[in-house]
């Protein structure tokens, strides 16, 4: 999917029985499965709208460019996953290192149930990175930053529960597991496996300093 530059609101929306901001939030679902399934150069904004039924002509209506749909869809999906993080990570009912594993083990049911066509969203549109807007570049940092500082209070509780070792560097440890997951998530979907998955946590947990 080219991006351009901003356009003004042109169109009318479709005729459905859907308002706007439901045919709105419609074609930000359907983008974030296309770009998850073939990241943001290969999508066309034709089988998005396709998808939800929407005329192309009416895809200004909706949006002032294909940059500014983009930017709605990593907002959607920053939030989501934003939200599956804390869900795993401050579950009080298991051990922070169990967290962890709680969270890798809803990814691969997710990567499973999808039949290993989606990835990530971050991970996608890092590999393409030199084509997309600078914009698109700043989201990926704060986004990448975001987990790290999630995923390093999750392990500050298990360095106070004497799970790690109390001179862990936590923030870096961070830092690592993201780099990590991401090749590991990209790997998965190559072998159609989970098996990369379970091979970079359990590395990962292993080598965490005790």
């Amino acid at each position: 999917m080219n991006h351009s530059v901003a356009k003004p609101r042109r169109g009318r929306p479709p005729k459905s029985p859907r308002d706007d901001e439901d045919t709105r939030a419609a074609l930000i679902r359907s983008g974030t499965e296309m770009l998850t399934e073939q990241g943001f150069i290969a999508s066309g904004i034709d089988g998005i709208l396709k998808r939800v039924g929407v005329p192309k002509g009416s895809f200004y209506y909706y949006f002032p460019s294909k940059e500014a749909f983009g930017q709605a869809v990593m907002a959607h999906y920053g939030a989501y996953f934003a939200s599956k993080l804390d869900r795993h990570l401050s579950n009080t009912r298991l051990s922070p290192l169990h967290r962890i594993e709680a969270f890798v083990d809803d990814a691969k049911q997710g990567m499973a149930r999808h039949d290993f066509r989606r990835g990530c969203l971050v991970g996608n549109l890092g590999q393409e990175v030199g084509g997309l807007p600078e914009t698109y570049r700043q989201w990926l940092r704060e986004t990448l930053a975001d987990w790290q500082r999630r995923l390093a209070r999750c392990l500050e509780e298990a360095r106070e529960a004497g799970e790690l070792s109390r001179d862990a560097d936590c923030g870096r440890l961070a830092e690592a597991f993201w780099i990590g997951w991401e090749g590991a998530v990209m790997r998965a979907r190559l072998e159609r496996s989970v098996r990369p998955m379970e091979v970079f946590v359990r590395c990962y947990l292993d080598g965490l300093p005790r």
